[in-house]
């Protein structure tokens, strides 16, 4: 006899689909082994409007493109760069007829939850605090922690290899905006001055001269960018640093371009890393970015599947919490469940958006984040119950639970940390003081977004932004502060 018991969230096994990418007008004609080809994807990148319009043909109204063409000249921290892949993830019509052309695709066109973050309009975003006042270019420090250039060296134990400033897709939230990806209108970015082989040799020489570093992240950017045998060599040699012990490659693309980490060279690439790690005992795993289940199909799963095939010790993903992508126990928890169920890949940590200009439509509140941790609980295995964090500038990640006092009206929470950044050597007051971090302010209370007003010239902020998106990273951080 079986007993049901009624819960806030039903768990059910979802067969993965692979949206057919055919019912776009401009792909009609595509076939499986051209989608399936790495090369024909990054070929056929949408990179403007001309080209979204082509694979659209008449699906869209007119008020979408402009929409985003407002965005692309005025808001935008991001050019625009979607692989065919993740555009067939957008109304996906996977569990239902696809709406028709005209008024009802283009609802649905906005409100779909990969649309939202992959290809932000001026609509979506806030007008009454379209930036908080205390928004960076740079908002976690990160390059002001450069040991060398393209080296973050932020935590004791552990460090960030910026290798590219390019990834397959460029995603609107990048907390990375202030180096990754082309200029846009309203955003200079910064340049890497080095060859890369000049900078790749500093960061080996930085590890084999700080015996305390023993985790690296090698990231950009996304490490799908780097020629494989150049991914490779540097991964060889980074192997030879007898202190590393844990290798972390950072791609997106094994979501939005599953087909690159299909590629036979690639395949057997990892393998060869993969085998000379186990022989020295260093861990290598691929950290992903998926931030919604519709973007778990087929395909991306083949690909998790063959990089734990070729030996990699695991394959785990880091998503940002966002407003109307993923803010809700049900999206969270049926993202998570096709990623552990279906894909082999490990749920592991959701971000708070940080605080980059132009991101308040995107952005939680702390109480949200907490309210979502503890909705979560108890669904997962513990080991694939991912934690939400908050990256705290000049602190790190901390559980959202670990927040030391919080001001819920003003929306500002206070938090500590044990250990000192590569910045702080000197700096006596670091495990004492209390660092900041703030709310969307349209998400306090009135009394609270009165108060906000009452210390902000908000014209001025909006100014501020608009003026510091042009300059350099270094006369941003100065126009905004």
């Amino acid at each position: 006899m079986s007993t049901t018991i009624e819960q806030p969230y039903i768990y059910r096994r979802r067969e993965l689909v692979e949206p057919d990418w055919t019912r776009f007008p401009g792909w009609r004609d595509v076939s499986t082994t051209q989608w399936e080809d790495a090369q024909w994807q990054r070929v056929n990148c949408v990179k403007n409007i001309a080209q979204l319009r082509a694979v659209m043909g008449d699906l869209l109204e007119d008020r979408f493109y402009a929409d985003l063409e407002r965005d692309q000249n005025e808001r935008a921290t991001m050019s625009m760069l979607i692989p065919p892949q993740m555009v067939n993830t957008i109304v996906p019509a996977t569990e239902g007829p696809m709406p028709s052309a005209g008024a009802a695709f283009t609802d649905a066109f906005y409100a779909d939850p990969v649309r939202l973050y992959m290809l932000p309009v001026f609509s979506d975003r806030r007008t009454d605090w379209p930036s908080h006042p205390f928004a960076t270019r740079d908002s976690l420090h990160e390059h002001d922690m450069w040991a060398v250039e393209g080296l973050t060296h932020r935590y004791p134990t552990k460090v960030l290899a910026e290798m590219l400033p390019t990834c397959p897709q460029y995603c609107g939230h990048c907390t990375r905006m202030d180096l990754v990806g082309n200029s846009t209108p309203q955003f200079t970015k910064l340049k890497l001055a080095g060859k890369p082989v000049d900078r790749y040799a500093a960061m080996l020489d930085y590890l084999q001269r700080t015996p305390g570093v023993r985790d690296v992240v090698v990231s950009g950017g996304d490490v799908a960018n780097m020629p494989w045998k150049n991914l490779e060599g540097f991964l060889d040699k980074l192997l030879e640093v007898e202190t590393i012990r844990d290798i972390r490659l950072a791609t997106k693309a094994l979501m939005g371009l599953p087909q690159h980490w299909l590629q036979g060279d690639v395949v057997e690439g990892v393998a060869r890393i993969s085998a000379k790690a186990r022989e020295r005992g260093v861990s290598v795993a691929i950290h992903t970015h998926v931030n919604n289940v519709q973007s778990v199909t087929p395909l991306v799963a083949k690909a998790a599947t063959a990089m734990l095939d070729a030996g990699l010790r695991n394959v785990r993903n880091q998503g940002v919490l966002m407003r109307g992508v993923n803010d809700t126990p049900e999206q969270l928890l049926d993202l998570c469940f096709a990623l552990q169920d279906e894909a082999m890949i490990t749920p592991y940590y959701f971000y708070m958006c940080d605080m980059i200009p132009f991101s308040e439509h995107w952005r939680l509140s702390l109480k949200e984040a907490q309210e979502l941790q503890h909705a979560i609980m108890g669904y997962l295995p513990g080991f694939a119950t991912p934690r939400i964090v908050c990256d705290v500038p000049f602190v790190g990640k901390r559980w959202v639970h670990q927040v030391e006092s919080y001001d819920t009206e003003r929306g500002m929470s206070y938090w500590r940390k044990h250990y000192r950044t590569s910045i702080e050597a000197g700096d006596e007051q670091a495990l004492s003081r209390e660092y900041v971090y703030h709310d969307p302010i349209y998400t306090l209370s009135r009394a609270g977004q009165d108060w906000w007003r009452d210390h902000t010239d908000i014209h001025a902020v909006h100014e501020a932004a608009l003026v510091g998106a042009g300059a350099s990273r270094a006369a941003s951080a100065a126009d905004l502060a």
